[in-house]
């Protein structure tokens, strides 16, 4: 019984880390684009929200309403305005842009925040559980994040599918030239590809603050379980990113049963392992 419950308590870490990588998946399904900064951006959005929060004295649900279209504005502005410029078949240019941008922001937060661990309160939230049996419980924010997590890549699996402009981010990552004869304005699908990628990145910042610490420091380590879990699902695949996701916090969970050191390290060998068996991930499939 103590295995289940812990396999349990790894699937609702996974929603956690299905939501980090949710935002990657689409940046690299749609432009191509591997954001280093993926990791700080998420801790700028943790950020965002406490601000939010302590300065309007609201819910931190209600701040996640107001955090989510802030981030998305940011982040179409920042695809108009800088990663556009860097795009092409060349894939150092947005390495190397968004490395710049990784340091820029940790520093920044550091500058404005310091280093101090900060976190949202949720007051009773935080303590609150589902207990099943006397071995057995489930904790209640943990549940929450991971039924956000499915809510939102069902929302995106129908943005992508059922939209106008879901089918211009399907024809823009298919083939640009075409699209671009099609009517079709590269640079603002990619902005607004951007913005959708950086909503899904302000949910998992305002969760992340929620249900745990963060410091400015946290971004990389964010960003690996982020790309470890887009990898284990399979590039391009929304669904493959929760599966990865979830491959990912049972891996964990379960090392930590067994060692409380192995919790990260069982995470990584997993990773290594999948790797090794299906270098395209378990579910590869483009955005297409």
């Amino acid at each position: 019984m103590e295995w289940i419950n812990t396999i349990i308590q790894g699937v609702l870490l996974g929603g956690l880390y299905a939501l980090f990588a949710t935002g990657l998946s689409l940046m690299f399904g749609i432009m191509r684009l591997v954001n280093i900064a993926h990791g700080d951006l998420i801790v700028l959005a943790a950020y965002v929200g406490l601000v939010v929060v302590e300065t309007l004295g609201v819910h931190p649900v209600v701040g996640l309403i107001i955090v989510v279209p802030i981030m998305a504005g940011l982040g179409y502005l920042l695809q108009r305005a800088l990663l556009n410029r860097t795009l092409g078949s060349d894939i150092l240019p947005p390495l190397l842009v968004t490395f710049g941008l990784s340091i820029i922001i940790q520093n920044l937060l550091l500058e404005i925040f310091s280093a101090d661990s900060r976190r949202i309160n949720v007051g009773e939230l935080d303590v609150a559980s589902i207990t099943i049996n006397d071995q057995i419980s489930i904790g209640v924010m943990p549940l929450i994040v991971l039924i956000l997590a499915i809510l939102v890549i069902f929302a995106l699996q129908f943005l992508f599918y059922k939209t106008g402009l879901g089918r211009a981010f399907r024809a823009t990552s298919d083939d640009q030239d075409i699209a671009r004869l099609m009517g079709i304005s590269n640079k603002h699908i990619f902005g607004l590809a951007m913005a959708v990628a950086m909503a899904v990145v302000a949910i998992a910042g305002v969760l992340l603050a929620m249900r745990t610490n963060f410091d400015p420091a946290i971004g990389p380590s964010r960003l690996l379980y982020g790309f470890e879990a887009v990898i284990i699902g399979g590039l391009g695949s929304l669904w493959g990113t929760l599966a990865g996701g979830l491959i990912l916090g049972i891996s964990q969970a379960i090392g930590a049963k067994i060692d409380p050191g192995w919790q990260i390290l069982m995470g990584h060998l997993m990773f290594l392992a999948i790797l090794v068996v299906r270098p395209r991930g378990l579910f590869p499939r483009s955005v297409d």
